[in-house]
């Protein structure tokens, strides 16, 4: 250990171990000092002097409820007219005893009261939150036509209370451990106490107790960290908006880690296929569930493989192409004086700027200007005979079938391994092609999401609710996911 994280280390002990005083100034100086008082505008430092005793009060005037406040403590606090404890005089619902400043500080920080009285040892916290955040709205990333259209919010207690309602069990556990140090925030652990693998979930566990850094403020941060291969272009974490994907995947023994200040949570372990299933296909009937899961399949497809495939063959297997196809291919090249792989390279890269720039621009503009764009540019491009019509065909069809991936996550590594085959194809055509298909499906094969293998149930194959490529009748779906070894497998 280098002599600073052992200076940082001994300063954070010391700062566990400080006791509150019985003296109120000494308690009173102390927490002005750490927090500020004075520079920050919104935190208070406020006495309060009864007939029996004094107290000294400590918040910020932005995270907590000023009329609880007023009505729940400041009023009977004053009205005290007998030295009792400060247990027997509050009514607020919520009312913890503190033996440290460190609890203190931790309390201020998470946004409740702290309550000091003149001669005692001990403080109390009482929570009377009211952090402000967006209100339930549907999901932007996730939108489906058929199901609840409701999605998680930046408050922690709104997201779990949706997952409560939706699985009200009692054997449904919101597990908290802390993650970072400046300040320590709290990351919660969702899962179903009589379904969950402990060994997965004390892996869990483990590679958040190991992180050490400042803070994490989000799951969109710990998905970093939390990662056993972070440079992979797969994710190895389910991200999602829906409460409902959430506790669907909660019921199936996964386990969902959420934190305050996302509007999101992750689903661990999760194996390739989940990234394919859409949380809409469980809505839909059974024919028309695997109709959307055959379409997204051939889109998939189409995304990775319709570029690459057309740079081989025109390079290299010209032999394979019908002679009237042929020559259409030729006659709409014939002033095009980019190689055919510059030619797909410049319109993918072009289509992937539009793409961002969609997504950068204003909502009410964004669509209206993508399309323009990709018209005028692709437009402008074929009359000025930089590419031929069939390659803008080609790339539009290629970029389309990528938005037809279910999840976000998934949507990156389509986007990246397109031009890897691409680039591959212009190397020996489909022989490069081939081999590079080769080494990304046994990369991809021989990774791991918390000790679960990628391609399971397919590979190593164990026994499933036989939902990984088409779903089954819902009522013929007997067993929960066998490669998460459950305690208990059987549905019925």
């Amino acid at each position: 250990m280098f002599p600073w994280q052992k200076q940082k280390t001994a300063a954070v002990q010391k700062r566990k171990e400080r006791k509150i005083s019985r003296n109120l100034k000494s308690n009173v100086a102390y927490i002005e000092e750490q927090f500020s008082y004075g520079i920050n505008f919104d935190f208070v430092s406020q006495e309060i002097v009864s007939p029996a005793s004094r107290y000294h009060l400590f918040f910020y005037s932005t995270t907590i409820d000023t009329q609880q406040l007023s009505d729940h403590i400041i009023s009977p606090l004053l009205e005290a007219k007998k030295d009792i404890p400060i247990s027997r005089i509050l009514t607020v619902p919520s009312l913890a005893s503190i033996e440290s400043m460190n609890g203190a500080e931790k309390g201020l920080t998470a946004g409740s009261v702290i309550i000091f009285k003149e001669g005692s040892p001990e403080a109390f916290e009482a929570n009377i939150q009211d952090f402000k955040h967006r209100s339930i709205e549907k999901a932007d990333n996730e939108r489906t036509v058929k199901g609840p259209k409701d999605s998680l919010t930046e408050s922690l207690t709104t997201n779990i209370s949706m997952i409560r309602k939706k699985m009200p069990s009692k054997d449904l556990i919101a597990e908290s451990i802390e993650v970072g140090v400046r300040p320590a925030d709290p990351v919660t652990l969702v899962y179903v106490r009589d379904l969950v693998n402990n060994d997965v979930l004390e892996n869990i566990k483990k590679r958040i107790q190991s992180i050490t850094v400042d803070n994490i403020r989000n799951v969109e941060v710990l998905e970093q960290f939390l990662e056993e291969r972070p440079r992979s272009l797969f994710p190895t974490m389910l991200y999602t908006e829906r409460p409902d994907n959430a506790a669907n995947y909660v019921s199936e023994g996964f386990i969902a880690i959420m934190m305050d200040n996302s509007s999101s949570c992750l689903i661990a372990p999760i194996t390739i296929w989940g990234f394919f299933h859409s949380p809409e296909d469980i809505y839909l009937r059974w024919a028309f569930g695997n109709f959307s899961r055959l379409i997204r399949a051939v889109a998939y497809l189409i995304t990775l493989f319709v570029s690459a495939t057309y740079v081989a063959i025109t390079n290299y297997h010209v032999q394979l192409v019908p002679i009237d196809l042929l020559l259409a291919v030729a006659s709409s090249r014939e002033r095009v004086p980019l190689p055919i792989t510059y030619e797909v390279l410049l319109m993918e890269l072009a289509f992937e700027l539009i793409r961002e720039a969609g997504v950068r621009i204003p909502s009410p503009l964004g669509p209206t200007i993508g399309i323009v764009g990709a018209l005028i540019l692709g437009q402008a491009a074929v009359e000025a005979n930089i590419v031929s019509p069939i390659v803008v065909i080609l790339v539009a069809l290629s970029g389309l079938s990528s938005f037809t991936a279910a999840n976000y996550s998934i949507n990156h590594t389509l986007r990246i391994s397109r031009f890897i085959f691409i680039l591959a194809a212009s190397l020996m055509g489909a022989l490069s092609l081939l081999g590079a298909i080769i080494i990304w499906l046994a990369y991809a094969v021989s990774l791991n999401s918390f000790g679960v293998p990628y391609f399971s149930p397919a590979t190593p194959h164990t026994k499933s609710s036989d939902d990984t490529y088409f779903r089954k009748l819902l009522k013929n779906i007997k067993w929960r996911p066998v490669f998460l070894k459950p305690k208990d497998v059987d549905k019925k």
